[in-house]
């Protein structure tokens, strides 16, 4: 539904976007990650032709965004950070007029607006002026505009923004519901939410992509520590045996285990165990803990910084 090849954009001097590649499937709702000014949002307003690509392509449900720019918004629904709001329309009279816009019928018009209100939690709020609204309800209003029409790819740049809890979780449960239908972009700075609701997740650094997986291979652990008692050159003949293992590290009594990216821990950890055991090692705590999403968007961002210093 989304896919993107080489796309940069620069401002005179500065690359804001440089060489990016990725796809998005139908159904998928993907995380699209990275620290302020890493190019996120130039990236999805290069997709919803709000700015022209300096370079490279990208298309929307098959649509190239710079020579078919009218159908691609016919089928993008877009949410920008900042959402820009008629503030002295009424709520319901705003969505009929975006729903005009988005050349919704006539006849479909009145049930295409109930529908989108009932979906944002905004049916009660109907009759309120914009400007009235606090700034969570004005980020559903945003929304709302975003779903009328049903476009089958929907772009969120900080859909929670502005939201108290209880209006998270209903933003949240939402959008995974919306990828039975709907292909989602979403960025945020909310990482636990990534966590929650996406299947993949894009990082972003310097107008570069520097990671991207699905969420459970990224935090895929490929260690584990092992608090043991016993004599040391028994436990590193054991340890260092499995083709698995591609090293240990020793810190007192606590050996950590590196493992290849192939490795099955669920058999090999236990066989480990085992073996220790079997020798007369005390094996007192086996930790085997899946990294956060967190600490790969860190470990990402600083293997980054590292490249471009050392180039």
């Amino acid at each position: 539904m989304i896919e993107v090849q080489e796309l940069t954009k620069t401002y005179g001097s500065f690359q804001a976007v440089q060489g990016i590649s990725f796809g998005l499937e139908q159904g998928e709702i993907v995380g699209f990650l990275g620290p302020n000014g890493a190019g996120k949002t130039t990236t999805m307003r290069i997709l919803t032709g709000y700015h022209p690509a300096t370079q490279g392509s990208a298309r929307i449900a098959g649509f190239d965004v710079q020579t078919h720019p009218l159908d691609v918004k016919k089928r993008v629904g877009y949410l920008p950070e900042s959402v820009p709001l008629y503030l002295e329309m009424v709520v319901s009279s705003y969505l009929n007029y975006v729903a005009e816009i988005k050349n919704i019928t006539r006849s479909k018009r009145k049930s295409a607006v109930a529908d989108v209100m009932e979906r944002c939690g905004l049916t009660h709020m109907q009759s309120r002026v914009i400007h009235n609204l606090s700034k969570g309800y004005r980020q559903r209003v945003g929304l709302a505009q975003a779903l009328l029409g049903n476009p089958p790819v929907l772009i969120l740049d900080e859909p929670t923004v502005g939201l108290d809890p209880k209006q998270i979780v209903g933003i949240r449960q939402m959008i995974k519901d919306l990828a039975k239908d709907h292909t989602v972009l979403l960025s945020t700075h909310i990482l636990p939410e990534v966590s929650m609701i996406c299947d993949r997740v894009l990082i972003l650094h310097q107008g570069r992509i520097v990671a991207k997986n699905r969420i459970d291979a990224l935090s895929n652990t490929r260690t584990v520590t092992l608090h043991l008692s016993g004599a040391a050159e028994t436990i590193r003949g054991i340890l260092d045996q499995p083709a698995e293992v591609s090293g240990v590290t020793v810190a007192g009594q606590q050996y950590t285990v590196s493992y290849t990216p192939e490795a099955r821990l669920d058999i090999v950890n236990p066989a480990l165990v085992r073996a220790l055991v079997q020798a007369g090692v005390d094996v007192q705590r086996v930790e085997q803990k899946s990294r956060t999403l967190e600490e790969v968007f860190i470990d990402a961002i600083s293997s980054s910084d590292a490249e471009v210093s050392h180039a």
